[in-house]
């Protein structure tokens, strides 16, 4: 529609006493006609869409960089997205996993939301209305879909059922919030139900609102402010912080939305657990749902988090398992065991990492202090610290996963395609609530997603575990955290911890037993 029909359409005989044709020549000053396109706005928005009262009109008016928005079904999710897009924004992305799932939700809605048709190119996927707002439709199916955006700004950037998405596909669209309009708040706001795939990441990335282990808890819309420091991890800081960007998580339910009945409810309550728990009341922990080839329970782990504490010790330093960057966002980890206590990981980015060098910098001093021996993955850049490590004199280990498996698991019927599968079903058994072992793991989300996230399946050659590529390209990013925890249990034959290996020691009890 030509601006000069919309601004007619809109104001009809302008209370300012200026014709269509005046407010389109020139002889209105622009101010005075921004203050007129404001006010269509504000009376477009409430012709078409408020936003409810309670948790949505909170979220709709929230100023923080990062927002989570959802929990239960029915909460008004989706219009929160689209009411921000048409009435709170110029220059928007709208996306969804794929494209079906993005035009039976987000572009069917926004017909109702955003009126007039006319202003939306169904080729493009874009609505382009004449006070300049512009929403774009997009979808990530591929994790390399989000390449398409690269040299992009947008002042939203929103992310409809953020589980659906992989961790890159979020951090790498961070990048492209930015604008150059003054005065326009630069925003990512995401909705979503707990569950599905991305669940473990969305809630690491939200832990102090949705990990009900989390030390420092948040109450539901607080704010809080997070960067990266110099070694690249994040860490929660105060909003006095220059480089600090705000993140906050406004629950919804269903009851805040008084358009959705009993009916649903009922529907709701008919699922299954943990279905239910999910939509219904919009439970994160029930979202943690085990894959059937999941390594290692999700309770396991969790048990083994429950266990630890800061004064759990156990001796001196059994080992270091390193986990050495390969490049890109990959990070070098170290994982300390004191017999069956890890202390808190160190993890450091793949860019103060690029040689073996700088790895060695990292463990010489620990293993000249406190003894133990690194357990070093010498794939890559690891070959190399391994190498300068073992000419310093330092008490290192290689591990190749790719090398043939020696052993069995503890039964003695199973037996393994390789180390790698070899010795994370070595930290399955230990984590087992059954065993004797009681491994004491550090409250890490990122550990916790890590070790959540293996899994394997049975060949004719034995068991199997995914590669590290494999659950890259699957979650979006290296399980850093996980291998390095599993590195440090890959005790080498001659290596005595104690009085025996854990290999040792579980041959023993088994003799005796007989």
């Amino acid at each position: 529609m030509p601006e000069r029909d919309w601004i007619a359409r809109i104001l009809g005989k302008s209370a300012l006493g200026t014709s269509p044709d005046d407010l389109t020549s020139g002889k209105v000053h622009p101010a005075v006609l921004a203050g007129i396109v404001a006010q269509q706005v504000r009376d477009e928005r409430a012709r078409l869409w408020q936003p409810l009262p309670g948790p949505q009109t909170q979220a709709y008016n929230s100023n923080v960089f990062e927002l989570l928005f959802g929990g239960a079904a029915g909460g008004g999710k989706s219009d929160l997205l689209l009411g921000l897009a048409r009435f709170k924004h110029k220059s928007v992305l709208l996306l969804r996993r794929t494209y079906p799932q993005l035009e039976d939700t987000l572009i069917l809605r926004a017909r109702d939301i955003f009126g007039d048709p006319r202003f939306f190119n169904s080729s493009k996927h874009v609505w382009e209305f004449p006070d300049g707002c512009r929403i774009r439709f997009g979808h990530l199916e591929l994790e390399k879909d989000v390449y398409q955006y690269q040299s992009a700004q947008f002042d939203l950037i929103a992310f409809d059922e953020l589980t659906q998405f992989t961790q890159f596909q979020y951090e790498y669209l961070l990048s492209r919030a930015r604008t150059t309009l003054p005065g326009q708040k630069v925003r990512v706001v995401s909705c979503s139900n707990p569950g599905g795939e991305g669940n473990d990441w969305v809630v690491a990335r939200w832990a102090p609102w949705l990990d009900p282990t989390h030390p420092n808890p948040a109450a539901p819309g607080e704010i809080r402010y997070f960067r990266r420091d110099e070694s690249g991890r994040e860490i929660e800081t105060g909003s006095d912080d220059p480089d600090a960007m705000s993140r906050s998580f406004i629950p919804a339910r269903l009851a805040d939305n008084p358009y959705l009945g009993d009916d649903y409810r009922k529907t709701l309550n008919l699922l299954p657990e943990p279905l239910r728990s999910q939509l219904l009341h919009g439970d994160w922990a029930a979202g943690q749902v085990d894959d059937i080839h999941q390594l290692i329970p999700t309770a396991w782990i969790r048990m083994a988090m429950e266990r630890w504490s800061p004064d759990g010790r156990q001796g001196p330093l059994s080992s270091i398992g390193v986990d050495v960057a390969r490049g890109g966002q990959d990070k070098t980890v170290l994982a300390k065991r004191y017999g069956n206590w890890f202390a808190p990981l160190e993890k450091y980015p793949g860019s103060v990492t690029r040689t073996g060098q700088e790895v060695v910098m990292l463990i010489a001093p620990v293993l000249d202090s406190e003894g133990g021996r690194a357990m070093i993955d010498v794939i890559g850049v690891g070959s190399s610290a391994y190498d300068i490590a073992k000419g310093q004199g330092l008490a290192v280990h290689a591990v190749n996963w790719a090398e043939k498996a020696e052993s069995t698991d503890r039964s003695g019927k199973l037996r393994f395609v390789n180390k790698r599968a070899e010795q994370a079903w070595r930290l399955r058994e230990a984590l087992d609530p059954d065993s004797d072992d009681l491994i004491a793991l550090p409250n890490d989300p990122e550990l916790l997603a890590d070790l959540a996230a293996l899994r394997w399946k049975m060949q004719a050659s034995g068991i199997k575990i995914e590669s590290k590529d494999e659950i890259r390209a699957r979650i979006g990013r290296s399980p850093d955290a996980g291998d390095a925890v599993i590195l440090a249990l890959a005790e080498p034959v001659d290596k005595v911890v104690g009085c025996l290996t854990i290999p040792y020691i579980r041959r023993a009890k088994d003799i005796l037993e007989m």
